[in-house]
C-alpha cells in the first residue's frame, strides 16, 4: 500500500500526518474492540461444542474444552474495554463465573483441596482460531485510517 499525498507546504505536511495519527488512533480502539468481540463469539461457541446433563459423567477430555452443563460458563464470558490511549489500546476477553480459571488451567479444588481437574482449556483454543482473522480486522481498519 502507498500512501502519497501532495502538499504545498510544511504546515499542510503537518496537518496531514496530524490528521492520520488521530484517524490511526481511532481505528487502532475499533479495531481492538472488534478484535475483541470476534474472540468473545469464538469462545461461546467452543464452549457450546458438546454438553452433558448434571450429575453425569463429561464427555470431553483432559486437554478439550468443559462440556456444558447449564451455560453459565459460557453465557459469563464478556469483553472488558477497550481501554487506553494515543494507541496504546487494549480489551480482555474472559470468563466472570468463578470457575472459569480452573477449567482453563486446572487445578486443585473443592473443600481442603482433595481434587484435581485437569485443564480444559477454552480461551487459548477459540483465540487461536480467530488469530488471522484478528490480524485481518487490523489490517482493515488501519488501511482505511490511512485513505488519503
Amino acid at each position: 500500500m502507498e500512501l502519497i499525498a501532495e502538499m504545498s507546504s510544511w504546515t499542510e505536511a503537518v496537518a496531514l500526518l496530524t490528521a492520520k495519527t488521530v484517524a490511526l488512533d481511532h481505528a487502532t480502539r475499533e479495531g481492538v474492540l472488534l478484535m475483541a468481540h470476534r474472540t468473545e463469539a469464538a469462545t461461546k461457541r467452543t464452549l457450546a461444542t458438546s454438553s452433558h446433563g448434571r450429575r453425569t459423567p463429561t464427555p470431553s477430555n483432559p486437554g478439550e474444552p468443559p462440556s456444558m452443563i447449564s451455560g453459565n460458563l459460557m453465557r459469563s464470558i464478556a469483553v472488558q474495554g477497550p481501554v487506553g490511549l494515543a494507541g496504546a489500546w487494549e480489551a480482555s476477553v474472559g470468563p466472570t463465573a468463578v470457575y472459569g480459571r480452573i477449567q482453563e488451567l486446572g487445578g486443585r479444588t473443592g473443600r481442603g483441596h482433595r481434587t484435581t481437574l485437569p485443564p480444559r482449556p477454552y480461551l487459548e483454543p477459540s483465540w487461536e482460531s480467530v488469530r488471522v482473522e484478528l490480524v485481518a480486522i487490523m489490517a482493515g481498519v488501519w488501511r482505511r485510517a490511512l485513505e488519503v
